[in-house]
């Protein structure tokens, strides 16, 4: 089980790198204006926070990544929590699909974490 949480909590990691990448790089470029439904005037007009937003997903995704190379399932447990938290109030606030693309998939990482139990002394 402690594979399957790491290999989640990576993937989730991964996603939040991916979310960076779109956020503080594409959003005000076609791509982001297609994956985002926005008009150019809406993707300039918002560009300054998206950068900020991508941000914080970047320091998601650096917790993650800490949590699962320095084998820390507390940082692991936090970073998830976190993930979760943000995925539901932005479904809620946002766009109800962040709901599916973020929350649902650290939700699963961090039941796996909790799943995985806490690591035996040796």
């Amino acid at each position: 089980m402690s594979l399957i949480a790491n290999v989640l909590t990576t993937f989730v990691a991964v996603c939040h790198l991916g979310f960076l990448v779109l956020e503080m790089f594409f959003w005000d470029h076609p791509v982001g204006r297609k994956i985002f439904s926005m008009t150019p005037e809406v993707s300039a007009a918002s560009a300054v926070l998206a950068k900020n937003q991508g941000l914080y997903n970047g320091f998601l995704a650096a917790l993650l990544i800490w949590g699962v190379s320095a084998g820390r399932r507390d940082v692991k447990l936090f970073g998830l929590s976190c993930v979760v938290i943000a995925g539901v109030f932005g479904g809620l606030t946002a766009k109800p699909s962040i709901l599916l693309t973020q929350a649902l998939p650290g939700l699963l990482a961090l039941i796996c974490v909790l799943a995985a139990g806490r690591p035996r002394a040796r």
